[in-house]
């Protein structure tokens, strides 16, 4: 019989990724599911279907029973909320939960999709493992909340013996991308003409597919506590953006504005969004995020874990595809 894994946050870019290279590698794979989550990514998979939410700890141990492996990826991944310590308390008290749950269901082992928001950039070159943020270094609610997160995780392997070993995606990109993430609305506003400028930033873009390989990886070869950035290619917007245009028969912006004058616009738009509940476009934790070129490197996970990824401009094409045949890009 096969060996049953938990993927929770199933439904999502990440997690759909992960729960398809498991089904491929011939797990049984348990799907957790919010009731309000849609299910689209997972329609094809065979995964069974286990409703809860990772802060409900009695639901999680549910979805646990007779479980080897738990991925824990789900997370509210939002750069934006009308009270940004709700993003917080979500990651926290849902990776507290989860853990928890895992301790008590004596899973073997557990995979934790932390982010490289916990890293700190370094100016000139791509940040390694090392290059840790804390508390009080870190923009954004979203960036705080995986920083706390991924401390719980490692006093709990540390003191509770939490048998976990923490992965750390740079830029997921590729087909599959539902809600869509961040980066997938710049993919889709690029595509249609609706960014014709560029601030001067950079970020580390690595397809979906090989962020899901690289969690196999850690299952297979992750030394407990340790974590393995699971990244691409260092890209500068600039970069991406032509890219881009270049998939979609447009012409690539030239024009690079200064951060200044977009400080108001970032302000009025995060106005707007307190009453429409959208998230803005642009928002001034991004303008502050952007200052920093977010490059990464993933040679350990390539040294420890054989971890490899392909052209970035695989990725943006595959999304691309995904957007354009699910009408995304009308």
């Amino acid at each position: 019989m096969a060996d049953r894994v938990v993927v929770t946050g199933a439904s999502g870019f990440v997690g759909s990724a992960v729960a398809r290279a498991l089904v491929a590698r011939g797990f049984d794979v348990r799907a957790v599911v919010r009731a309000t989550s849609p299910r689209a990514n997972l329609a094809d998979t065979g995964c069974e279907i286990s409703e809860g939410d990772m802060r409900d700890k009695a639901a999680m141990l549910r979805a646990m029973e007779g479980a080897r492996y738990l991925f824990h990826v789900a997370a509210d991944y939002r750069l934006w909320a009308r009270d940004p310590n709700e993003i917080v308390r979500n990651n926290l008290e849902g990776t507290r939960a989860t853990m928890q749950a895992a301790l008590e269901a004596a899973v073997e082992k557990i995979v934790y999709t932390s982010s490289v928001a916990t890293l700190k950039p370094i100016e000139g070159q791509s940040a390694g493992e090392s290059s840790r943020h804390d508390e009080h270094t870190v923009i954004g609610a979203y960036k705080l909340s995986k920083v706390v997160a991924e401390r719980l995780v490692e006093k709990m392997v540390a003191e509770q013996n939490l048998p976990a070993t923490i992965v750390s995606p740079s830029t997921p990109i590729g087909p599959r991308d539902i809600r869509p993430t961040p980066t997938g609305r710049i993919i889709v506003e690029a595509a249609t003409g609706k960014i014709p400028a560029f601030v001067d930033t950079g970020l580390n873009l690595v397809h979906v597919d090989d962020v899901a390989e690289g969690h196999l990886l850690a299952l297979d070869k992750g030394r407990i506590g340790e974590r393995y950035i699971l990244g691409g290619e260092d890209v500068t917007l600039q970069q991406m953006l032509a890219v881009i245009a270049g998939l979609a028969n447009r012409r690539a912006p030239k024009i690079k504005l200064p951060r200044g004058p977009l400080y108001p616009l970032a302000y009025a738009a995060e106005a707007v969004a307190r009453f429409t509940n959208k998230e803005p476009f642009i928002t001034a934790d991004a303008l502050n995020m952007s200052k920093y070129r977010m490059f990464f490197s993933s040679a350990k996970a390539a040294r420890d874990l054989g971890y490899k990824a392909r052209p970035y401009g695989e990725g943006l094409a595959d999304a691309m595809q995904w957007f354009g045949t699910q009408g995304y890009l009308r």
